[in-house]
């Protein structure tokens, strides 16, 4: 029977071994509090190996055709569904979700590399017509080189694979920093990889606590041609200025202020159902969860009512439990974030109608599944991201003042709406200010479909075929001598 390793090692190079410092740190179940696994606390000179072994198999990785890549890649999406249960049990117990959702998890980070392990052999170069008889426009594209990802707590396994399936399918070299509070999902896919047949220094995983001096390690060297982050608008932002001095292509996936809209003629249990699942997957703590709650006044009674009675039915526990559909928060600052939020809300005078604090018990960082009602513009919940379990439900009387409280944020990730009206559905496509848009669907993220956002919330696009366009760079060959 498997089980969990309580020592891990770097995975660098190729190679699994300690950190330069010989310090480690623990990995800490959000749900009792203890120690699950102790991890070596890596530093600038760990970071610096990583680059040099991804730099020194960079031109082998990229001359390696794209057939034989995918096939590493596809060995390696198999071993993870073969291991789902392992895997799924590794990431609950690190991040807290329930095991359901981490299964969920594994297969939806399985599916891209699956997606890209295809789709590397289809980065197509062009010919153009050229303005002369003698010459001709050629168009290849190249793996940009050595690129570095550096991934979030809240999808330990899927953040990696959204950024690592492309980067390998290309011909790029991969150096991967996942958070420190979930790195074991992370150094799981290592031992998959390795186990895939993928070349010694093509991918490499660091982790360690101090995340400002490992980014910058890598964001100063200029043989990482490539970054791309999935973390806070604000440290998007302090990367993308350090990203200039070296001029590396970046993608950035940050934060989100999601609006969900629900109309008069929409299917009200059709749109609870959604609302539930965009709220809750991951505790709410995910960037795309449903923030705020906008619901046309005709139906707001009822839509709230439906709400409250959904998620009052679910069970908050530990994710490893049988039945428990809520697990806990990351880190006790989670916690004091989303009461901090509805106790703002509720001194403005909104209402709680389910909910609104902290179930007893001894251990873990859990808040109950939240409604609260009458709120308006002015409280937390509808400035900040709340990334908690909480649905802060709105009334609003029509079409245009619902785009415009919508649209009233400096983020641009994901928005939902609600409607039966086939033109409604047209116009907030057109009008709301997202890259990513549920229309009557609240769980819109697939592989094969673009996901990234405007305004504050990022730059690029990660899955589909978008995707792996971040990793390569467009060289034009202009062909001359050409005699009849």
């Amino acid at each position: 029977m498997w089980e969990l390793a309580d020592r891990y090692q770097l995975f660098v190079g190729g190679e699994w071994k300690d950190a330069a410092s010989g310090e480690r740190f623990d990995v800490i179940n959000p749900a009792t509090e203890e120690v699950v696994a102790t991890v070596p606390n890596a530093g600038p000179k760990d970071i610096q190996e990583a680059i040099d072994k991804a730099a020194a198999a960079q031109v082998a990785w990229a001359e390696t055709v794209a057939a034989e890549r995918g096939k590493i890649l596809s060995r390696a999406a198999a071993l993870m569904h073969e291991r789902v249960e392992d895997l799924a049990r590794v990431m609950t117990l690190e991040e807290g979700k329930p095991l359901a959702e981490s299964r969920g998890e594994i297969a939806y980070a399985a599916s891209f590399l699956e997606w890209f392990a295809e789709e590397g052999r289809r980065i197509y170069g062009d010919t153009i017509p050229s303005s002369s008889p003698n010459k001709r426009i050629l168009v290849l594209k190249r793996p940009v080189g050595v690129t570095a990802a550096i991934t979030p707590w809240n999808f330990p396994a899927a953040m990696i694979t959204r950024k690592l399936g492309p980067a390998l399918a290309a011909g790029c070299t991969m150096v991967i920093k996942p958070s420190e509070l979930t790195p074991l999902s992370a150094l799981e896919i290592a031992k998959i990889l390795e186990e895939a047949g993928l070349p010694k220094g093509v991918v490499s995983v660091v982790v360690g606590t101090d995340a400002p001096a490992i980014g910058q390690e890598i964001m100063r060297d200029f043989r990482v041609r490539k970054v791309s982050f999935t973390g806070s608008t604000e440290v998007g932002k302090i990367l993308m200025r350090q990203a200039a001095d070296t001029m590396k292509k970046v993608s950035f996936e940050l934060g989100g202020h999601a609006p969900f809209i629900v109309f008069g003629d929409a299917d009200i249990d059709a749109a609870v159902e959604n609302a539930v699942a965009s709220k809750m997957r991951g505790m709410g703590e995910t960037c795309v969860s449903a923030n705020r709650i906008y619901v046309q006044r005709s139906v707001v009674e009822e839509f709230t009512a439906k709400m409250s009675e959904r998620l009052g039915r679910m069970q908050v526990g530990n994710g490893l439990e049988e039945g428990i559909t809520v697990g806990p928060l990351i880190e006790p600052a989670a916690v004091e974030k989303v009461d901090r939020h509805v106790q703002d809300a509720v001194a403005k005078g909104a209402t709680i109608v389910l909910g609104g604090q902290r179930p007893a018990a001894s251990k873990g960082y859990f808040y109950a599944p939240t409604v609260i009602s009458g709120v308006n513009e002015k409280m937390l919940v509808m400035q900040e991201e709340t990334f908690g379990p909480v649905a802060a439900i709105v009334p609003f009387d029509d079409e245009d003042e619902v785009i415009a409280k919508a649209n009233n944020t400096r983020y641009g990730l994901a928005a939902y709406y609600f409607t039966r009206d086939i033109g409604r559905v047209f116009r907030l496509a057109e009008q709301l200010e997202y890259g990513i848009l549920g229309a009557n669907d609240g769980m819109p993220s697939t592989a094969q479909a673009p996901f990234g956002g405007v305004k504050e919330s990022g730059l690029g696009r990660e899955g589909s075929k978008y995707g792996i366009e971040e990793y390569v760079d467009i060289k034009y060959i202009s062909l001359g001598g050409i005699q009849k």
